[in-house]
């Protein structure tokens, strides 16, 4: 797995530094504590990673969405908390460099503070009382002159203890219908958090998901000019769709790695013998490339279409993006269980050094977290009005 090109080839190298020096170091300690990944973070702040996707001219590193996959899927390698809040975060910066740059303060804010300063984002796109629906919101902006005030009972708000800013989705005014909306970031210190839930999960526990009653204000310049309609369809579904099943990817092809490494000390104690589990090993192999050919060519058919509003926003891509998702995070669980199958009670055992379990416990939350049901009844919507190709 590399990207094309030295630069793609440096960011793997980096992150694979990263993720086997200190994401991986610290892996149990997260999902035991169900502690944010702070030292990981550190690592790449140091390195500049937080801003991976801004443009070079505005002072970031320049990567391509090619480039995000690779990154994501290394670090998922390592520790799938580390990589699930990168990968969230890397959505925020996406929208705010695709859809923000026309407002001089969200562009001061992306220069300053997320190149300048390493700014962790995170998301407030659900809301209580909504069903999971982020395409709908409750609450509203409240426009008071050139500033903006608004309240939101956020039921999930991933890492928003550790992070620096927010991006929060809200109706455009309080007359306003449930799907007219706009997002809007607020930093730190104009904002205020209630936690009204805890995070305490079977995987993913490191992203440290509580619900929050949010209050927020701020400069009206700060909210982003684009209708979040048209945000959602043309950068932050489709790049959730790609950087989740890119790192979901990093935790099965280490599940496998771990199941090859129990294969092989199986043969040594056996010369010329074949382990029993070698047969189902290699039909692991077989699926797990599936998802690598299907993650990888989703991510070079968003690349083609990403100075195309109009193909971002087709249907059919919409289509892609979410059997994508829903496609991955089912395979991620049924690999990583065959791997379990395979290490057999090595991987069922916590203190065995093929131990599988924390691996299992977070590839369910693949498909929990956002939930495949949602996603599967918003398909079937679309497909109503879709016309065959």
């Amino acid at each position: 797995m590399s990207s094309s090109g030295d630069a793609g080839s440096t960011f793997a190298k980096i992150t694979q530094g990263i993720g086997a020096d200190v994401a991986a170091v610290h892996a149990g300690a997260v999902d035991k504590d169900a502690r944010f990944p702070a030292e990981a973070f550190a690592a790449l702040r140091k390195e500049k990673l937080l801003s991976a996707y801004v443009p070079k001219e505005l002072g970031g590193l320049g990567c391509t969405m090619k480039d995000l996959h690779v990154m994501c899927y290394t670090l998922g390698l390592h520790c799938a908390n580390t990589a699930m809040v990168f990968a969230m975060h890397q959505i925020q910066v996406a929208c705010l460099v695709r859809h923000g740059l026309k407002s001089p303060l969200l562009t001061k804010y992306v220069t300053e503070k997320v190149v300048g300063e390493q700014h962790l984002i995170a998301s407030a796109t659900t809301e209580a009382g909504i069903g999971g629906d982020v395409r709908s919101s409750s609450c509203a902006v409240e426009l008071s002159g050139d500033t903006f005030n608004l309240k939101k009972n956020a039921p999930v708000i991933s890492y928003a203890d550790s992070a620096d800013s927010l991006l929060v989705t809200a109706r455009r005014a309080p007359e306003s219908p449930a799907s007219d909306q706009v997002i809007s970031l607020v930093e730190k210190g104009d904002y205020t958090l209630e936690r009204t839930s805890n995070w305490d999960t079977l995987g993913f526990r490191g992203t440290c998901s509580n619900g929050y009653m949010l209050t927020a204000s701020g400069p009206a310049g700060k909210i982003l000019p684009q209708p979040y309609a048209e945000i959602s369809a043309q950068t932050m579904l489709p790049v959730a769709h790609l950087v989740w099943p890119s790192l979901w990817l990093g935790l099965a092809t280490s599940a496998v790695n771990q199941a090859r490494a129990f294969i092989r000390s199986e043969a040594r104690k056996r010369p010329g013998a074949v382990p029993p589990a070698s047969m189902r090993l290699a039909e692991t192999m077989a699926v797990l490339q599936g998802m690598k050919a299907n993650v990888e060519a989703a991510v070079a058919d968003y690349e083609s279409r990403l100075n195309d509003p109009e193909a971002l926003s087709a249907i059919a891509f919409a289509l892609r993006m979410n059997n994508l998702k829903v496609e991955v995070s089912e395979q991620v669980v049924d690999v990583v269980g065959r791997a379990m199958r395979i290490c057999g009670i090595q991987g069922y055992k916590h203190d065995s050094k093929f131990t599988l379990g924390r691996h299992l416990r977070d590839a369910w939350g693949a498909q929990l977290m956002v939930n495949n049901d949602r996603i599967l009844g918003h398909n079937a919507q679309l497909l109503l009005v879709h016309k065959d190709e």
